[in-house]
């Protein structure tokens, strides 16, 4: 009787574990379809959030944001990030050198293929783009899931681990300097709260994983070097437009 109260008991903790992580795969995959060029109107989805954040009892409550029209949301996003997006890229944040982003840029494709991730598809973008290093963590978060209601020990562990590497060296590292760079950028609008949000959620999962994250300064990044011998002159468009 005891081993089977003991047994039911794990199997309640195994459970509650993979409904946490299917919880947070679904804020991470509402995240990274955010921070996308909005084809799709993710606003539409805001009135689920508040419910699914709720069942994390780490995470910051998610901001009051109201749906919005696509062609206002589409507005918002141009205004917000820019034609060129730049805010988005993690190794736009301040590496010593332009070698360094290519090694930063080798990392987290390192990370990506060692779970499948592939970064493609209708919407291409960099690895080091926030959507994807945000759907990276969805991903992660699924897998474990899956392991833990099926009883896969030693994977959900990896998958866990994996997370708790992700933040450490890549998205927990910026994404706070992200949400200053944006409410600098940008005053009004739904991105400026979500950015803060996101931030926040990201930093307590982070802290739930047991990783310390090391805060850093906007005031203390300089922008990453431009490569002094790129040069627009051996791309093909120059062709078309002589």
């Amino acid at each position: 009787m005891t081993q089977e109260l003991s047994a039911a008991g794990a199997g309640e903790d195994r459970q509650a574990a993979a409904q946490q992580a299917v919880a947070r795969a679904q804020v991470y995959a509402f995240l990274a379809a955010a921070y996308l060029y909005p084809f799709e109107n993710w606003s539409e989805d805001v009135p689920l959030m508040p419910a699914i954040v709720a069942t994390l009892d780490f995470a910051p409550a998610f901001p009051a944001l109201d749906a919005a029209p696509l062609p206002l949301l589409q507005a918002a996003y141009r205004h917000g990030f820019g034609a060129a997006g730049s805010l988005c890229y993690e190794t736009e944040y301040g590496l010593p050198h332009e070698f360094r982003q290519a090694q930063e840029l080798a990392d987290i494709s390192g990370f990506y293929r060692a779970f499948g991730f592939v970064v493609g598809g209708p919407v291409r973008e960099r690895p080091d783009h926030l959507a994807a290093e945000l759907e990276f963590m969805h991903v992660l978060a699924l897998k474990e899931a899956y392991a833990r209601l099926h009883g896969l020990t030693e994977y959900a562990a990896l998958c866990v681990e994996a997370q708790a590497k992700f933040l450490g060296a890549h998205l927990g590292t910026w994404v706070d300097l992200f949400a200053q760079s944006l409410a600098l950028n940008t005053g009004d609008g739904p991105y400026p709260p979500l950015a803060r949000f996101t931030s926040a959620f990201v930093q307590a999962d982070a802290a739930r994983l047991g990783v310390t994250l090391t805060p850093r300064s906007r005031k203390e990044v300089k922008h990453t070097p431009f490569d002094p011998d790129f040069s627009c002159a051996a791309c093909p468009i120059v062709d078309l437009i002589r």
